[in-house]
């Protein structure tokens, strides 16, 4: 999936998480977070936020993600509908994958 401009979803309210997605000229996902439980839970965040765009065919983006506490579901949620307003779609392929 090609990002196409900035997506942003989520908020900074706590157990939710706001995610910002953006085009990158450089190959590979970067993701640059900040979570109120970094030293416990740093590294799953990145994973489910990476796995949930390599699943949806992102090869490059920069990611910024402020946490406060979020699962692994609402991360994942947030992270979709960010990478769908950058990508400019309007549907998502329910049960396609």
């Amino acid at each position: 999936m090609e990002i196409k401009k900035v997506g942003v979803a989520g908020t900074v309210e706590s157990s939710d998480i706001n995610i910002v997605i953006e085009p990158s000229d450089k190959q590979g996902i970067e993701i640059i977070l900040q979570s109120t439980v970094m030293k416990l839970f740093g590294r799953q965040i990145c994973n489910v936020i990476e796995e949930t765009l390599k699943n949806e065919g992102v090869e490059s983006a920069v990611v910024r993600a402020v946490d406060k506490g979020a699962i692994d579901f609402v991360i994942k949620a947030r992270t979709l509908t960010a990478l769908y307003r950058a990508a400019e779609k309007n549907e998502y392929a329910w049960g396609e994958k």
